[in-house]
């Protein structure tokens, strides 16, 4: 039998197992794992175990400290101006639901396997490794990117809040190409004494984010309270220009709901809360409190400050780029100081949600490394600290090398179309593993509903954002609801649950995840092509590196005794919740 990695024993090696990759692919690419194997077998290979330190408060405040970012500060005014006008209060509570629906898909995974690796383990033990690699990848790589250009965005929000200019704290480098030639050391600073707080401890780093996350808050309340008090009930009705459209809802229920595509970028982070399953004290109750609790608070957090800026102002009066504060730095009755105050509130936003979401992709990494198609390094938990100080170090240090020169401008659009993907890939995979059990039901009827449910639901969204207004379409819509709903009613009736959760599901199966299925095609077609093009780049590098390394590291593993099973081998479901985690 070979040893551990013998693929890459040598050169030699190395072409030999190349030659093998189609056998390898297929036997590989579709393996699954098991609910027992990730809580025992998968996660004894990081070494010392995570420690348990977290409650369901610690989660809420990871929750919220990880959406309420500086996003919505900008999100808000674009929305408002140019797609709901004042109705973006409604657009901000129907992302809301639409957020609470997929928090309801992680929470029902995350209770049921506490580990720490979210989306990456769920589809691992429901669609086999290569789509979780392929999710987990793109997962990383925006993480990385996105953490970055939340880094820079820090510099600049601070300067605004203390007066000062960003050209200031960056110096221009000669001679390297635009974009690549503002160095940002303050950036750089940002996330490494992050990185070694979160390599320090967990529990400190939940403390930290709680402090933060408090003050961010009361920021966001001062920014309520004085829109409500300085503003005009008449603003939600009237606007400044009366050519424009007037009403509460100016540019009708289209503009709603294409503004609850746009503001839903300020609910991401909520999903980076599963990855510290594992170190949650009591999984069955702190996890759905936790993670739904977060997402409700924010929803109306969100709506609160929707209404505040509404009725600060016009909604076409409402400055695209900075509308809290530009509403406050336009006057001249002495609360320009309020701009200021904004930003500060701004600044902690961004270091809340940048600590936690580096919390989130350290762990990611981790859980991808036991599974073997990343180096174990990565996998390594220091005995100590009881964190992933390799994830952690190797990540943050990647992101403060990109965060030191890059410009990546992406601020406003820190989900990309990778995370969405994920949340419709967790929401297919929670309708699978509740119908279908490898060797006792048969796949194909609950495979050809989701497919069935996502292609009616992509019709609708061409359909709904390429086609101009008219009854033909009003009625190609309706009938697209209307099949999508037989079709949903037949799957219901006719193809019944091969399993119950022992601990808790998502509510009305599958009537919930179908809705966060159909929401999150919905959202995908609302951005922009250069997401595409950039969801398509890393995946393509991702199926690359997962041909020459991962397929033969993990077959390698398999080979060694790593991995107990094969594919399409699952064990019981009665050995599933034989961890003592949940023994609580």
């Amino acid at each position: 039998m070979e040893t551990h990695a013998s693929s890459f024993y040598s050169f030699q090696s190395y072409l030999r197992a190349l030659a093998q990759t189609p056998a390898r692919l297929a036997r590989r690419a579709l393996s699954v794992s098991s609910s027992y194997e990730e809580l025992s077998q998968v996660r004894a290979r990081s070494g010392s175990d995570m420690q348990r330190s977290l409650r369901w408060f610690d989660l809420v405040g990871l929750g919220i400290g990880g959406m309420v970012g500086a996003g919505v500060f900008v999100t808000t005014g674009k929305t408002s101006r140019l797609y709901a006008g004042p109705a973006i209060v409604i657009s901000y509570a129907i992302a809301g639901l639409c957020a609470l629906l997929s928090a309801f898909c992680y929470t029902e995974f995350a209770v049921h396997m506490p580990v720490a690796g979210g989306a990456f383990s769920y589809l691992r033990i429901t669609f086999g490794e290569f789509a979780a690699f392929l999710t987990g990848a793109n997962l990383i790589m925006e993480y990385v990117m996105s953490n970055a250009a939340v880094a820079r965005g820090f510099t600049s929000y601070l300067g605004a809040a203390i007066g000062i200019s960003t050209a200031k704290w960056r110096f221009t480098v000669p001679g390297l190409p635009k974009g690549f030639n503002e160095i940002d050391l303050l950036a750089v600073a940002v996330v490494l004494i992050l990185t070694f707080i979160i390599c320090y401890s967990t529990r400190e780093s939940s403390v930290v984010n709680m402090i933060l996350t408090a003050l961010h808050i009361l920021f966001i309340a001062f920014v309520i309270l004085m829109g409500f008090w300085r503003g005009d009930w008449n603003n939600f009705t009237r606007p400044g220009n009366p050519h424009n459209p007037s009403g509460f809802f100016p540019y009708g229920p289209s503009g709603v709901f294409n503004g609850a595509a746009m503001v839903y970028v300020s609910y991401i982070g909520y999903d980076a809360v599963s990855t510290m399953a594992e170190e949650v004290r009591n999984p069955v109750k702190d996890i759905p409190i936790g993670v739904s609790g977060s997402v409700i608070i924010v929803t109306i957090l969100y709506c609160l400050m929707a209404a505040s800026m509404s009725k600060l102002l016009p909604y076409d009066m409402i400055d695209v780029e900075a509308p809290f504060s530009a509403a406050f730095s336009v006057r001249s009755d002495g609360w320009e100081w309020v701009s200021r105050v904004i930003g500060v509130g701004a600044s902690f936003g961004i270091l809340t949600s940048l600590l936690v979401a580096m919390l989130g992709q350290a762990r990611y990494m981790c859980v991808i490394g036991r599974s073997s198609v990343v180096p174990a390094w990565f996998a390594r938990v220091h005995s100590r600290t009881s964190t992933p100080v390799n994830a952690s170090a190797f990540l943050g240090f990647f992101t403060a090398a990109i965060a030191l020169f890059t410009d990546l401008n992406i601020l406003l659009n820190l989900v990309s179309i990778g995370t969405l993907f994920v949340f419709y890939m967790v929401a297919n995979a929670v309708i699978y593993r509740r119908y279908v059990v490898v060797g006792t039901t048969k796949p194909w009827p609950t495979l050809s509903f989701l497919c069935l449910l996502s292609l009616t639901s992509i019709i609708f969204t061409l359909l709904w954002h390429f086609v101009p207004p008219s009854k033909s379409k009003a009625f190609v819509l309706g009938a697209c609801v209307v099949i999508a709903t037989s079709i949903l009613q037949i799957f219901h009736f006719m193809v019944p649950q091969a399993r119950k959760p022992e601990f808790w599901g998502v509510p009305l199966m599958p009537w919930l995840p179908s809705m966060s299925i159909f929401l999150n095609i919905f959202l995908l077609g609302s951005l922009d092509g250069l997401s595409y093009v950039r969801f398509g780049f890393f995946s393509a590098l991702a199926m690359l590196v997962y041909a020459l390394y991962s397929v033969h590291a993990s077959f390698d593993a398999e080979v060694d005794g790593s991995f107990c099973q094969k594919n399409g081998e699952i064990p019981k479901e009665s050995a599933e919740s034989e961890d003592p985690s949940h023994n609580v």
